[in-house]
């Protein structure tokens, strides 16, 4: 069985990329975030002509969230309980489902902004209500997973340069141990291999050459409980995704697994 998770950055931009990856790739499971478009304008004909059932959680914003699935989707749940909001609102980052014999959570952390930015707590409350919204899954016996877009780089061996990004977000002590508590229900980080280059990067911004320099993070992640963990058969960042006119800056986590 072969699932992934990938940051579109706009379902609507994206959509033949989309198609043409789920064709060739064989995914029978995704979960995709940041689909900034509303829920009755997502492409589920599309989807649905190549086979995919899609729960999506969105509205039209710069946020959304969705599961695509060729084996079943059922059990599906919208939000986080106890999510904290931002600015008097909910948004839409997470969505969970049971695709055949596992169940997953696609999820697009808020982004933080800056250290000092009201955003930036937010993050860290988000962070709260996720943990307590999957620590019974975590610690089940159904192989599990919590994929997507993290907005934090576990190490600083998932940046391209520590200096770089001092100061700044997705690489500060709270952040990590968010990602280190979120761990302790159960959950181990999945880790991809690279399909070139050292280090399995997932994100390289679009501006500055950061692509072809190979100057991203590691942001995009694959948490997952043991059965999960002992049935994985490889895992590895589909980086020739990210190449290309109309890429989005993201690239597929892909992992294959035996159950």
């Amino acid at each position: 069985m072969r699932i992934a998770t990938w940051n579109v950055n706009s379902i609507t931009a994206r959509l033949p990329r989309l198609l043409a990856w789920l064709e060739s790739s064989g995914t029978d499971v995704l979960c995709l975030q940041e689909a900034k478009v509303a829920e009755d304008q997502f492409p589920t004909e599309q989807l649905r002509e190549l086979g995919y059932e899609a729960a999506v959680h969105a509205t039209g914003r710069w946020n959304g969230v969705a599961v695509l699935s060729r084996v079943g989707i059922e059990d599906v749940v919208k939000g986080l309980p106890g999510d904290p909001g931002f600015d008097g609102s909910v948004e839409p980052r997470a969505i969970s489902a049971t695709c055949g014999p596992l169940r997953v959570w696609s999820v697009y952390v808020p982004n933080g902004r800056e250290v000092d930015h009201p955003h930036y707590a937010y993050k860290l409350q988000w962070f709260e209500a996720l943990k307590a919204a999957v620590a019974g899954d975590a610690s089940g016996s159904r192989p599990f997973a919590v994929m997507g877009d993290y907005n934090v780089a576990p190490t600083d061996d998932d940046v391209f340069d520590p200096a770089f990004f001092e100061g700044s977000t997705h690489v500060t002590p709270a952040e990590r141990a968010a990602l280190a508590s979120l761990r302790e229900t159960g959950l181990s980080d999945v880790v991809p291999r690279p399909l070139k280059y050292e280090h399995p990067f997932t994100y390289w911004d679009y501006r500055q050459l950061c692509f072809p320099k190979n100057r991203g993070m590691r942001i995009d992640l694959v948490y997952a409980n043991q059965p999960f963990t002992k049935a994985v058969k490889d895992a590895y960042v589909d980086r020739e995704e990210r190449k290309g006119k109309g890429a989005s800056d993201h690239a597929p986590v892909v992992v294959d697994l035996d159950v």
